[in-house]
């Protein structure tokens, strides 16, 4: 997937920073190239030479080095990337980036680069909650800036809270996801003339997540992806630039669509904070509630007892990206799967992630999601101003159905 790309990595100073020589690991196995850039600070917790053991290339920390900008000069290394990752991103680095400061390498280059920057921030959860914090983040949102985390989590230095920098596979996921979106394909001919979406970006989820148990075991739901894949289909036959982050599914992809493949919770968070911002975000995917919290690195072995799995809470991918507040899509969707007090469930669901449109749908019934995932559904319309019930119909007719009725919703102003 990263065959040829080329990466430039701005190693932050946080105690995250050894996380990076997995992800410069991860990077190559793919086929990426890369550069690597560290602070003064980032050297205090990784050596440059175990960053340049694991990238092949020589790393680059000083601004003024006659040596370094002779070989290649830091504004033709700045420009000379598809993508530059910052990770870990300090809260001083990110404040850096805000304010267009300039003081050493790692900030020139950022100012000086022409190209997307994907950042992970790695912070104490009171300097991630920091009102500076928020505005600096704000800011960098404004500019085009895309970001992967922080996740909730233990930190270095005793607490626990958001602030903790994503894990390798998830960022990996992130930059996968960014430079795709730089990519576009032409829709298929003879895709119909009625485009209401034209012009439009839409971010659709689909499929079920994976959540490892062991290397061979993981939890996971009986989705099938084939609303969410549908609904993709449909949005690009209105015309959409669409991007489908899709868990593991038996489905093609469809045509005239950019698909990104992603198994956790944690990596589809990662895929969908990389596509921001866009007009539409529709959450069909049925992701995991919950992941196991201590991932076995071998397979577990019957014995006399029972292992005790203790889980831990996975991000709310569809509450994040409702509740953002800057580049929030214009129109938010999602889905509540439920096998009782189907209408009920989903109000609350609306409410609690603060989405603009619910689709709800009996899952206890056959004409729901099933074991087997039926090519029929039968849905209900939950917004703040009320309920439609629609029909039971084949779920290629419940997306092109829902394409135009998020059209009027557009073209009404987006009140649902």
């Amino acid at each position: 997937m990263l065959q040829g790309k080329r990466i430039l990595l701005v190693i932050g100073g946080g105690i995250a920073a050894y996380k990076v020589l997995e992800l410069i690991r991860r990077l190559r196995e793919q086929g990426a190239s890369l550069n690597a850039v560290m602070t003064k600070a980032a050297k205090q917790f990784v050596t440059p030479l175990s960053v340049a053991s694991l990238s092949g290339s020589k790393v680059f920390d000083d601004l003024f080095s006659l040596t370094d900008e002779t070989e290649m000069g830091h504004i033709q290394l700045s420009r000379d990337a598809d993508l530059v990752v910052v990770a870990p991103a300090t809260a001083d680095l990110i404040a850096k980036m805000a304010q267009g400061l300039a003081d050493d390498l790692a900030s020139t280059l950022l100012i000086a680069t022409d190209k997307k920057i994907l950042v992970a921030p790695a912070m104490n959860l009171r300097m991630w909650l920091h009102p500076a914090t928020e505005r600096n983040i704000a800011l960098l949102r404004q500019d085009g800036v895309t970001f992967v985390g922080p996740e909730d989590g233990d930190m270095a230095c005793g607490e626990y809270g958001p602030g903790r920098m994503s894990e390798p596979a998830a960022i990996l996921a992130a930059i996968a996801a960014a430079l795709q979106t730089d990519t576009t394909i032409p829709l298929p001919a003879g895709m119909g003339a009625d485009r209401p979406l034209a012009g439009l970006r839409v971010v659709v989820t689909s499929g079920p997540t994976r959540e490892p148990i062991d290397p061979v075991r993981y939890l996971g739901n009986y989705s099938s992806g084939k609303q969410g894949h549908a609904i993709a289909a449909a949005a690009a036959r209105a015309g959409a630039d669409v991007l489908l982050i899709s868990g593991p599914v038996a489905l093609q992809d469809p045509a005239g669509v950019r698909t990104q493949h992603v198994t956790t919770a944690a990596e589809m968070l990662a895929a969908v904070e990389a596509a921001l911002p866009t007009d539409i975000f529709i959450a069909a995917a049925a992701v995991s509630d919950w992941r196991v919290a201590d991932v076995a690195a071998h397979k577990l072995k019957k014995g006399t007892s029972v292992p005790a799995l203790p889980l831990v809470e996975n991000p709310d991918i569809l509450a994040r990206v409702a509740q953002l507040s800057r580049a929030r899509p214009r129109l938010v969707v999602g889905f509540a799967a439920e096998t009782e007090n189907v209408i009920d469930n989903a109000r609350a669901k609306l409410a609690r992630k603060g989405c603009d449109v619910i689709i709800a749908n009996d899952v206890g019934s056959d004409s729901g999601m099933g074991v087997m995932g039926q090519d029929q559904n039968q849905v209900t319309i939950v917004t703040r101003t009320g309920t439609e019930n629609w029909p039971p119909m084949r779920k290629e007719a419940v997306a092109l159905r829902l394409v135009s009725y998020m059209a009027k919703l557009l073209e009404g102003g987006g009140d649902a």
